[in-house]
Formats: C-alpha cells, sequence, structure tokens
C-alpha cells in the first residue's frame, strides 16, 4: 500500500493541473474577450497617459 500513498499526490495534482488547464482554454475568446481586450487596452492607456506626463508639473 505504499505505492498507493505515493501515488496519490502526483495524481490528484495532475488531475487538478488538467482541470486548470481546460478552465483557462475554455475562457479564451467568446464574449468574455471583448471585456478583456478592453481592459488591457484601458491599462495600457493609462501607463502610456502616465509616462508622458511631464515628472515635475512646477518646472
Amino acid at each position: 500500500m505504499d505505492y498507493v500513498s505515493a501515488l496519490l499526490p502526483p495524481a490528484v495534482m495532475a488531475v487538478f493541473f488538467i482541470g486548470l488547464i481546460r478552465v483557462i482554454v475554455k475562457t479564451q475568446g467568446g464574449a468574455n474577450k471583448a471585456k478583456e481586450d478592453a481592459a488591457v487596452d484601458a491599462a495600457l492607456a493609462r501607463v502610456e497617459a502616465t509616462r508622458q506626463a511631464p515628472a515635475n508639473p512646477d518646472a
């Protein structure tokens, strides 16, 4: 029975990992893609705006 207790944790981790990958693949694209793209575009616009803002407004 030692082999069962030795193989159980890796098998459980493999099952959860496969489930995680399936969820990630299923949520790519579709209706969520437009929302994700918009969120990334907004974040990049904020970063670009702060990068172009003057470092010292008093100068």
